[in-house]
């Protein structure tokens, strides 16, 4: 075989392969690039959810008066104090004991019957409510610190990027994500 016919095929194999390699670099260099994620820190804020608490709670009441002057008690009381006065005594004495056991009697009856109304109450149940706001965290996004070509950065996303994210051809990070169906 000619030696110059085999330097030829010889370069031209050479060629060719360095050619492909060219070609294969340049198409695998122009598929999609990667930064390489370093950090993810998740972004919160708090909701407040309001909601209402209604609970059953005994109250104490005073029973309506029937006799709001204690007039009952006032007439009792001077008729007993009357009598016991009555019982004191003679004469003069018999009679300004009289009227004052009718005032004191009429003063004490009142007294008692006053107390006993005071006293005279009833329990009934009431349902009392309030708001109360039940509080929770929301990620509203991800603070992401990632390395590209060598250098480091920091950009919020909507979304956990997981370890990299994706870069254009022109070397700008793709922040959204697009799914088929949105």
């Amino acid at each position: 075989m000619n030696k110059s016919l085999l330097v030829g095929a010889v370069l031209g194999a050479v060629g060719v392969t360095a050619g492909g390699a060219v070609a294969t670099y340049s198409l695998v260099k122009s598929g999609p690039e990667y930064a390489q994620v370093l950090a993810v820190e998740p972004v919160k804020t708090q909701i407040k959810t309001p909601r209402e608490v209604c609970k059953d709670v005994a109250v104490t009441r005073q029973a309506p008066v029937k006799d709001q002057h204690q007039i009952l008690g006032t007439a009792i009381g001077a008729v007993a104090g009357g009598l016991l006065g009555n019982q004191i005594g003679g004469g003069t004495g018999k009679k300004i004991a009289t009227v004052a056991g009718a005032v004191g009697g009429g003063y004490a009856g009142n007294k008692v019957q006053e107390g006993m109304q005071n006293r005279d109450t009833y329990t009934t149940t009431q349902t009392r409510c309030n708001t109360v706001n039940d509080i929770s965290d929301k990620v509203v996004g991800y603070d992401v610190r990632y390395s590209l070509d060598g250098k480091e950065g920091k950009v919020r996303m909507d979304r956990d990027p997981g370890n990299q994210i994706p870069v254009d051809k022109e070397g700008k990070l793709i922040l959204s994500q697009n799914q088929p169906g949105q």
